[in-house]
C-alpha cells in the first residue's frame, strides 16, 4: 500500500551532504559515517527518496557520534523516486524497487559488515525501508530493529520478528495508522521473548522523522525526539 503521504514533503537530494563519505558496502554504493573499527553497526534503510536525503544523512551522523558505524546503502541504484517524473508514478516506480528486492540486496551488506569484524548490527527502516527491516528481523541478520512510520508492513510481518523491535508511529498516518500500530503492539506483547517498544507520536504525520522542515522548530523537536528513541533502543540492545 502506498499513497500521497508516502511521497509528501520530498527532500532536496544532495550527494555531498553529511560528514561521512560514499563507498561500496556489499556491492551497493553506501553513505558511511562513524568509526570504521566499531564492533557495533547500524544499517539505515531509507524511504523512497533514497540515501542522498540530507536529513537522513544528518541522522546517520548523529548516530555515528554515539560510537556506531553507520551504513546507508543506495538500494535504488541511483534511481530514487522522483515526484517530478509524471511518467513514473509511485506504483510504477515500486515495480522496479520493491521491498522484497531491498531485502535481498540487504543480505550482502549485512555479510560485509560481519566480514569486517562487526559483532552486532541494528537496522532502522523509514517508510519503505521498514518492510526491509522486518524481513531482516532474525538473529542471523540483525540484533535489533527500529521501524519509523512503516509502510507495507503487515501483522504477519511483525509476528515473524525475532529480535528486539521498536516501532515509532505517527498519529496522522494513512499508511500505518495508530489502529494498525496498536495491532503490532498486541502481537509483540504476546511474545514476551521479544523485547518491544511501541510509541505513537501525537500531532505528527507519516514521514516526520526524516522529511521535516529544518526551519520549523516544532517539526525538528518531534523528529529529534524520535531520533533519541531510536538511539536509546540501539544503545540498549547492541553490545
Amino acid at each position: 500500500m502506498s499513497g500521497p503521504q508516502c511521497c509528501a514533503n520530498p527532500p532536496t537530494l544532495n550527494p555531498a551532504s553529511g560528514a561521512g563519505h560514499v563507498e561500496k558496502v556489499g556491492g551497493l554504493n553506501s553513505y558511511v559515517t562513524g568509526p570504521s573499527d566499531s564492533k557495533l553497526a547500524i544499517l539505515l534503510i531509507p524511504d523512497v527518496f533514497g540515501y542522498e536525503a540530507p536529513n537522513l544523512r544528518k541522522l546517520a551522523d548523529k548516530i555515528a557520534a554515539a560510537g556506531f558505524y553507520v551504513v546507508v546503502p543506495d538500494f535504488f541504484y541511483g534511481d530514487p523516486y522522483s515526484p517530478d517524473n509524471s511518467e513514473r508514478p509511485i506504483q510504477v516506480w515500486l515495480k522496479d524497487h520493491g521491498p522484497e528486492k531491498g531485502f535481498e540486496d540487504a543480505k550482502p551488506v549485512v555479510e560485509a559488515l560481519k566480514g569486517k569484524g562487526v559483532s552486532a548490527i541494528g537496522a532502522a527502516g523509514f517508510c519503505w525501508g521498514a518492510k526491509v527491516v522486518v524481513q531482516l528481523g532474525k538473529p542471523e541478520f540483525i540484533q535489533a530493529a527500529v521501524l519509523l512510520h512503516p509502510s507495507f508492513v503487515s501483522v504477519d510481518d511483525i509476528k515473524a520478528v525475532e529480535v528486539p523491535i521498536a516501532i515509532l508511529g505517527a498519529e496522522i498516518d494513512q499508511l500505518s495508522p495508530p489502529t494498525l500500530v496498536k495491532q503490532f503492539e498486541e502481537v509483540l506483547t504476546a511474545k514476551p521473548e521479544v523485547d518491544c517498544h511501541v510509541k505513537i507520536f501525537p500531532k505528527v504525520a507519516h514521514g516526520w522523522t526524516v522529511r521535516y522542515n529544518v526551519e520549523d522548530e516544532t517539526a525538528v523537536k518531534h523528529a529529534e525526539e524520535a531520533h533519541g528513541n531510536l538511539l536509546e533502543w540501539f544503545t540498549k540492545h547492541l553490545k
